[in-house]
């Protein structure tokens, strides 16, 4: 056969007719109706050509009614609108050609109209301004929209012309009035956020709709950057308040991060049971008022200061049967772990182990105010003295997480070991006394009198105890006792720490009181106490810099920053005069946790193109001759890991002597330099997506390719970042993730996402982790760093027996207490060298700093009690509990939750749950049932229910 290609002939015979012969355009078929009409308004066009003036005016209505008539909907362009599309330009003449008068102003309304489908850019707009004026809405839905389109980049194009915005802004109040009218509150909202005009809907938005429009821009502040959101909160404020909702105007202030406004917000309510629902409010995000002053001040500070919230919990545990204390064996299960009959088994009575079991003890414990282990003083005794030094000193503090809240037991269970010998034990009393006032505002500040006595003590160990008890015990109170400029402020006490100069004040006990300061202090922006701490940095020369401890003086700093966003900026730039690489670090630090849970888009991308970068090309030596030049190969220790024979509990110089003792080329420290840095960009990735949905989601795969190809410290901090976004939500794919993790060949990696699963997990007796924790115990069997990481997981995974949680939001998540948040970010923030505080012999006492994020995750619903007026009391009511539904801007009334189940009161909440009342015998006085809400009784449904026993 021969082909094709060698027979010229036949080529030919085959001609290309698609290519060489054009298909004439086919002419749609017009029905007579559309003939008609298209004839008719061709006529009226020639009409308005002619000379004739006076036919205009009846030509131009008529031609108005028969594209208003195909106008009201549109679901195509309508016919009249195709058929106008060729006399566009014509109709432009015409209007330039016609003299001031009622018949120009009706040809302007119908080029208007045109323009939609073959106008150029702004014709819709400008001829719309020169028209008759009519009730924008006779012309349509369609045409409205277009206009709302335009609008934006006309209003831009007349900033230097406030006659030509005016003249746009009458039209824009135009389409507001048309849209709150139709069920266009969106629309109106994105109108007016374009042309940063939102006050304007005061003017225009009804009671009926205000929930719909308030709803839809608090949902869309965390989409928008700084200072734009916080114009989207302050006019869902306004709208609350214009229609009497003070108490939804007071999240959208605590929002804000404006406490003089909450109080002004408080203080202006009228409406007593709705004041005792503010307060619950604000005590549960840690903002505790001055109210001595106020009507009812003993019940409102009560209900503010979380006083009773120790009885209500125990009230749950007694409603769930779960008030039992429980032991760390009876969480591990280790007979159920498979065992290895020739690997060997790992000591029970370990140091490591022994300290995991007594964070495990507080952790299951944790607000039960009861256990096994330390019930009675003996037998307390005898456990503190199974651990060494700082783990005797964790140990006792341990005892604060069990009597978490109650704080006139607590401290009573807490003075019998004031007075013990052993400086350990006692260190570790103080801090938990901080433990157990964690969160709670006494009038009387019992942690403040114990705890500020021994803040200046020739022990550093008692220093420790004391200034890290301070920090958690007053962790967010913005309140001006505490932050007076007195000898007995606790402000002022931990700043004369940072510029002691006894020895009991070393490297150690600074860095607790710069950690302290931040907690204390978190969101404030406070620049003095941050300038400060900063001079005690610059103080500082790079060597010294180099001490682990100086890390939490920075990271207190940051804390200082979280969530102020733009405040930050000119601090940012003035930590880079500190020496390199610490001045590096220290910047990234505190932009990150200015930004924390914004989602901003631009920052993680920065924070992205940071970790990108390698630094191998950078003339490093080959291993070789570090073999050559070393007695040991640096392979085997990456950057931030000890040295052999360096102890755990060794200070900052005894180390960096120890690095002395071996000589090491010059390249190396400029990598292990720069990866504090980026190890910090990994972390702050996380930090910033954890409170936006879709930004979590996206940080995930993001995550993914920085643990292929990132380098070895930035692989170390991915699982650390993957449980700030994901805390207490145990998701499948984030499990699995993790679990891949935890067997990595890098120790450190492995140790971090241990602790990851934990923090997912916390509070959750998620079944499958729990089982994924048990296989790690018996793969960790010998590695007791390793086994003791899996032991505290399974504590937190078993946080509070399953009550409590450690996510940081609340009210439908739509507020980040930052209290909460400080205290996830500084424990991930100790793994990143974890090798030298968490995990060293003697700072894993700060494995407590995640005490200020727990809280427990109940609904328990409150009445007013009939027989002692003013006080409240519990009632069982029915809720229906289920998955949360997003019914942002979606119209009517849609069902905010799916999938539930009947329950009552009290009741716990899940991740992503939501509640509401199942029948209508009571009221809640909050839009959103979590937490404590207080409810009344339903008059209607009292009448309603007389009326049927009376049938």
């Amino acid at each position: 056969m021969v082909s094709q290609a060698q027979t010229p002939d036949k080529k030919e015979e085959v001609p290309k007719e698609k290519k060489e012969v054009p298909v004439p355009p086919r002419r749609e078929e017009l029905s007579d109706d559309d003939r008609k009409l298209q004839d008719d308004l061709n006529m009226l066009v020639e009409r308005l050509a002619d000379s004739n003036v006076a036919l205009h005016t009846s030509s131009l209505d008529t031609m108005k009614n028969l594209i208003r008539a195909s106008t009201t909907s549109m679901t195509s362009v309508p016919k009249p609108l195709k058929f106008m599309h060729s006399h566009y330009p014509k109709m432009k003449e015409i209007f330039h050609s016609m003299s001031a008068g009622k018949a120009k102003q009706l040809c302007a309304d119908l080029v208007s109209v045109l323009a939609m489908t073959s106008g150029d850019k702004g014709d819709c707009i400008n001829f719309r301004l020169k028209g008759m004026h009519d009730p924008i809405g006779d012309w349509g839905h369609e045409y409205v929209r277009h206009l709302s389109m335009e609008m934006s980049d006309e209003w831009k194009a007349a900033a230097e012309n406030p006659s030509r915005r005016e003249e746009l802004l009458s039209l824009v109040r135009h389409i507001v009035g048309y849209n709150m009218k139709h069920n266009g509150e969106v629309e109106a909202c994105d109108l007016l956020t374009e042309i940063d005009r939102l006050d304007l809907l005061l003017e225009y938005v009804e009671e009926v709709d205000h929930g719909r429009v308030c709803m839809y821009l608090l949902s869309c502040a965390p989409l928008t950057p700084d200072p734009d959101n916080q114009v989207l909160m302050r006019t869902s404020k306004d709208l609350y308040m214009k229609f009497g909702k003070p108490l939804e105007a007071l999240r959208c202030a605590i929002m804000l991060n404006d406490v003089p406004l909450c109080r002004d917000i408080f203080l202006g309510c009228d409406n007593v049971l709705i004041q005792k629902q503010m307060a619950i409010v604000l005590g549960r995000h840690q903002i505790f008022l001055e109210l001595e002053d106020v009507d009812n001040a003993d019940k409102l500070i009560e209900l503010n200061s979380n006083s009773n919230l120790h009885h209500y919990f125990h009230s749950l545990g007694r409603e769930l049967d779960i008030m039992e204390p429980k032991t760390p064996e009876g969480i591990y299960k280790s007979h159920l772990e498979q065992s290895r009959p020739f690997g060997g088994s790992s000591s029970a009575d370990s140091p490591r182990l022994n300290l995991a079991a007594a964070f495990v003890n507080g952790f299951v414990n944790c607000g039960f105010s009861v256990d096994k282990m330390m019930s009675e003083s003996d037998d307390a005794n005898r456990w503190f003295y199974k651990n060494k030094e700082y783990g005797m000193l964790s140990s006792a503090a341990s005892q604060g997480l069990v009597w978490r809240w109650n704080i006139d037991a607590g401290l009573a269970q807490c003075d019998r070991f004031l007075y013990v010998n052993d400086d350990f034990i006692k260190a570790g009393t103080l801090l938990a006394i901080g433990i157990i006032s964690s969160g709670i505002q006494d009038t009387c500040d019992p942690a403040s009198a114990l705890l500020i006595d021994h803040v200046h003590s020739d022990r550093a160990v008692m220093r420790i105890g004391s200034v890290f008890g301070l920090g958690l015990a007053y962790a967010n109170s913005k309140r001006h006792a505490v932050l007076k400029e007195e000898e007995t402020g606790v402000v002022y006490e931990l700043k004369k720490v940072l510029s002691c100069t006894k020895l009991s004040a070393n490297n150690e006990v600074k860095g607790l009181a710069g950690l302290s300061l931040g907690f204390v202090l978190v969101g404030t922006a406070d620049d003095a106490t941050a300038m400060e701490m900063l001079q005690f940095l610059m103080e500082k020369n790079a060597a010294e810099l180099a001490d682990p401890n100086m890390r939490f003086v920075a990271l207190g700093i940051a804390l200082i920053f979280l969530g102020t966003q733009e405040k930050s900026d000119v601090f940012v730039e003035s930590l880079r005069s500190l020496p390199e690489p610490f001045g590096s670090m220290v910047s990234t630090l505190v932009d990150v946790c200015a930004y924390a849970g914004t989602g901003n888009v631009l920052k993680i991308q920065k924070l992205l193109h940071l970790c990108s970068e390698h630094y191998e090309a950078k003339e490093e030596p080959k291993k070789s001759e570090l073999r050559k030049k070393a007695p040991m190969s640096f392979e085997r220790f990456p950057s931030g890991s000890r040295l052999p024979g360096s102890s755990g509990g060794a200070s900052g110089s005894q180390s960096s002597s120890a690095r002395r003792s071996t000589p090491q080329p010059q390249p190396a420290p400029q990598k292990e330099d720069l990866s504090s840095q980026q190890a910090v960009a990994v972390l702050g990735i996380g930090l910033i997506s954890m409170g936006e949905e879709i930004g979590s989601q996206m940080s995930l795969r993001t995550f993914g390719h920085l643990m292929r190809y990132g380098e070895p410290v930035i692989r170390r901090a991915v699982p650390l970042a993957l449980s700030l976004i994901s805390v207490s939500n145990p998701q499948l794919n984030i499990l699995e993730t993790l679990s891949k993790y935890s067997h990595d060949s890098d120790a450190e990696t492995a140790h971090n996402a241990i602790l990851a699963l934990g923090l997912v997990g916390a509070g959750t007796n998620n079944a499958r982790l729990v089982s994924m924790l048990r296989q790690l115990a018996t793969y960790h069997h010998k590695d007791q760093i390793s086994l003791m990481l899996v032991r505290i997981a399974q504590g937190l995974t078993h946080l509070g027996k399953g009550t409590m949680t450690l996510n940081p939001f609340h009210s439908d998540r739509q507020l980040m207490c930052p209290a909460a948040v400080a205290g996830l970010f500084a424990t991930c923030f100790a793994f990143l060298d974890g090798n030298n505080s968490v995990l060293s012999n003697r700072q894993h006492y700060l494995m407590y700093c995640l005490v200020p994020a727990m809280q427990p995750r109940h609904l328990i619903t409150l009445i007013e009690d009939e027989d002692r007026p003013g006080n409240l009391k519990q009632i069982n009511v029915s809720v229906r509990v289920g998955q949360a539904v997003d019914v942002v801007a979606q119209a009517g009334k849609p069902k905010t939750i799916t999938g539930f189940q009947t329950h009552t009161t009290p009741v716990l909440l899940a991740f992503g749950e939501r509640a509401e009342l199942a029948t209508d015998e009571f009221i809640p006085l909050s839009p959103y049932l979590e937490g404590l809400v207080i409810v009344k009784k339903n008059p209607e449904y009292e009448a309603t229910s007389l009326l049927r026993s009376k049938k």
